[in-house]
């Protein structure tokens, strides 16, 4: 709650109790989707099997080899880890700030709303790196690569905008109020 002048408001802004834990987790959450089901289940890519190598200098590791393959998966496993990191920053993050009402987080719109939006964010931060300036992989090779790339990026919109609005939808959260004390937002 902010006063002014006598007059007490619900904050504009959700509260960044939930906010950076729930992101973090977002694009944790995000990168193992596209690693688990990108690189491993439909091994359409994996971190290095770009043909754009020339443009970055970076080299062209063949998955149709085993070594290129045994180099992607290196890749793929150190890309593993960076999620892994993630989701466990989110985590010690969210712990750090709730004291009060954990089950209520876990079920808040607010809390996944930010996870949402925090996996939109990986799809367009590594859709617009990897798959545009760096070119070092795309969703799905072949002639048709383009619009694979450009609809992970649209993927990417669509989960930050619905994120955002499944937060802006829940109830605010003070980590340090009691659940008898938060009030709905009228956004």
């Amino acid at each position: 709650m902010v006063t002014t002048a006598g007059e007490t408001r619900v904050a504009d802004t959700a509260p960044a109790g939930l906010r950076l834990p729930g992101i973090v987790l977002g694009v944790g959450l995000g990168g193992f989707v596209d690693g688990i089901v990108l690189h491993q289940l439909l091994q359409w890519h994996h971190m290095l099997t770009s043909t754009d190598d020339d443009r970055i200098g970076v080299k062209y590791y063949n998955p149709d080899t085993v070594s290129g393959l045994q180099m992607n998966t290196v890749w793929d496993g150190i890309f593993h880890v960076v999620c892994w990191l993630a989701v466990l920053t989110g985590l010690a993050i969210l712990y750090s700030r709730v004291t009060h009402n954990r089950r209520r987080v876990w079920t808040s719109r607010v809390l996944w709303g930010w996870v949402l939006a925090g996996w939109g964010l990986f799809n367009l931060v590594e859709g617009v790196l990897n798959h545009h300036i760096l070119g070092i992989h795309h969703v799905h090779a072949g002639d048709g690569r383009i619009w694979w790339d450009l609809g992970f990026l649209l993927l990417g919109a669509l989960l930050m905008a619905g994120g955002r609005l499944l937060q802006r939808g829940g109830q605010p959260f003070d980590p340090e109020a009691p659940a008898a004390s938060q009030t709905r937002r009228t956004a």
